[in-house]
């Protein structure tokens, strides 16, 4: 009985170990190269928070950098998690 019990104890602590996930709030720093912007300052920065795993946090973060376009105006962001 002192077996069962050991057994379905550990697979109990294996099982929550292996589905909760270690997230976290991690902030993703992007800076903001102006181009051809008269009016706007040449750079600037913004920042936001990720409650996610780590992995996760970084793929979203880095998916927000880009070369933007519009109306004449170029914006270049780099963003990486901080």
């Amino acid at each position: 009985m002192k077996l069962k019990f050991s057994v379905f104890s550990a697979l109990a602590i294996t099982i929550l170990v292996a589905f909760s996930s270690c997230t976290k709030t991690y902030t993703c720093h992007c800076v903001i190269n102006y181009t051809n912007a008269p009016g706007l300052p040449s750079s600037t920065y913004s920042e936001y928070n990720i409650t996610d795993t780590k992995g996760n946090a970084q793929s979203t973060c880095t998916e927000a950098s880009g070369v933007y376009h519009k109306n004449n105006t170029y914006s270049v962001d780099s963003c990486y998690l901080y």
